[in-house]
């Protein structure tokens, strides 16, 4: 009968190391991953990534390698800083040099500012977030003291680039107080060195050509919601006289026709109604010129989950959906067309690029205070657009101060951004550390406690994960499988538009 050995927790002797100590490589930090049933992946700390047939990774850990039979794998595993002949790599510097560079995002703090200058909305769409008013109540309007002090308070930002986001409700709605906001902004940024980028988020239904002839002329930029085709934007974004998917349109023409084409950028939302035409939204961008689209689930914050029936779907079905409309756009893409999907530009650039990407729900630390604050129409100020939503349903978990009776400093390093900061980095959160995608992933605290019910989450059935893993697996797979695709990759993320 076989005698099976159990393990102990007794000191071993020395020549079990043996093979260690005679072994002719250091490992250096990386992890590992499934990729297929037939491929895994090991990924190192500043995302270098190698796909290996299955059982190599064990070769590896166990220093089995041989320098020169398998000399070409153990040359790619030297040059990647997966080993290390010495105890110390003698390009640790270039490796430390390049870490930094993936983390320079954090370097000038909070860049994105959002103002929500009026809770008022003339939609009623049943995936809306927060609550909105109707468009007559202009005491939900943002009062120019807040705006002054929100103001105030984006000048203080050591970062010299920022972007003013206006967003409502309906902030076209509130438009005397953004052209008020502007003009204060453009006197404070000359006094204190700062370039500002500007943005008004608007369903274009009160679009006027005196309101876009005005963001002509100061430079702003247009980001307005399209969920698809009439039959699914008209459902999903509901108003008096079933009309916003028209008034969409003519008002992104509109847009276009006064501030040009690059000006109007469009964001599409993923309801119960949209799973079911991944094509048709897909051929609804396209056709309309857009060169990108943005496959984004819904949010499941505020009172958006409260419509379960056309709000929440199980993540695969997410996926599903994804995938077909991303081998949508892929048909476009190998037709000679150039037309990419955003998020997964954005999860392609941390893949194969050694540079940041300043996208707040994909970084580690987490985008929350370090790239977004939002100022709340009342004087709220919130670490996240999501945590404002958070609050609309009793839940200020994520509100860090006000406008009237908190500092600069109390709000950017108070006790609340100190409790944050414990989970905002996927490096430390369990189920993060080990992960093989934790260099393409992010931390989202706000998320974890919206659907989990606490800061730090739980990676097993955590959706956030879930859709992060496959997405991530997906699109290397889609580069290893086809040259063709992973150059049409390579097109979206360096820009060549040829």
């Amino acid at each position: 009968m076989e005698v099976i050995s159990k393990p102990t927790r007794k000191f071993k002797d020395s020549n079990i190391y043996d093979l260690q100590q005679k072994s002719t490589y250091n490992l250096l930090p990386f992890r590992f991953h499934r990729l297929t049933p037939e491929k895994e992946i090991i990924v190192n700390e500043v995302g270098d990534y190698l796909i290996l047939n299955n059982g190599t990774f064990e070769k590896i850990v166990k220093k089995k390698l041989d320098k020169e039979s398998d000399a070409e794998l153990y040359g790619d595993l030297i040059s990647n800083f997966f080993i290390s002949e010495e105890l110390i790599h003698p390009l640790i510097d270039v490796l430390a040099t390049r870490y930094r560079t993936k983390k320079s995002f954090i370097d000038y703090f909070t860049s994105l500012h959002i103002f929500v200058v009026s809770l008022r909305c003339e939609h009623t769409c049943h995936y809306c977030q927060v609550s909105r008013v109707t468009s007559d109540k202009d005491q939900f309007d943002m009062s120019r003291v807040h705006i002054d002090k929100g103001i105030g308070l984006m000048m203080q930002s050591p970062n010299p680039n920022v972007t003013m986001e206006f967003q409502g409700g309906e902030a076209l709605l509130a438009f005397e107080n953004i052209v008020y906001a502007i003009g204060k902004t453009k006197e404070l940024a000359i006094i204190n060195n700062k370039h500002v980028t500007y943005v008004i988020c608007t369903n274009l239904a009160v679009v006027s050509e005196d309101i876009l002839n005005y963001c002509k002329e100061n430079d702003v930029l247009i980001s307005t919601s399209l969920d698809g085709p009439a039959f699914v934007h008209n459902e999903n974004r509901k108003r008096p006289g079933k009309n916003s998917y028209e008034l969409t349109i003519s008002g992104i023409a509109l847009a276009r026709e006064i501030l040009g084409w690059d000006k109007v950028s469009a964001l599409m939302t993923t309801s119960n109604l949209s799973l079911e035409y991944p094509i048709e939204i897909v051929d609804e961008y396209f056709n309309l010129g857009f060169k990108n689209i943005f496959l984004r689930p819904i949010s499941p914050y505020g009172f958006a989950v409260k419509n379960e029936k056309k709000n929440k779907y199980d993540t695969e079905k997410f996926l599903s959906f994804y995938k077909i409309a991303l081998n949508r756009i892929l048909e476009y893409n190998l037709q000679g067309c150039f037309f990419s999907e955003d998020y997964s530009t954005i999860i392609l650039k941390k893949i194969l690029t050694p540079f940041p990407v300043n996208y707040v729900d994909l970084n580690s630390p987490a985008g929350a205070i370090n790239n977004v604050i939002v100022f709340n129409y009342e004087g709220s100020v919130y670490a996240t657009d999501e945590s404002r939503m958070l609050a609309e349903m009793k839940d200020y978990t994520f509100k860090l101060g006000h406008l009237d009776t908190h500092s600069y400093k109390e709000i950017f390093y108070g006790a609340k951004a100190y409790e944050l900061a414990e989970v905002w980095t996927n490096e430390n959160l369990p189920g993060c550390s080990e992960c093989a995608f934790q260099a393409y992933c992010g931390s989202d605290p706000i998320h974890n406690k919206a659907t989990q019910g606490d800061l730090w989450g739980y990676r097993p059935t955590s959706t956030f994960c879930q859709r992060n893993m496959e997405v991530i697996r997906y699109l290397i797979e889609l580069m290893e499988n086809d040259k063709k695709i992973r150059k049409i990759f390579e097109r979206w993320v360096y820009g060549n538009r040829n």
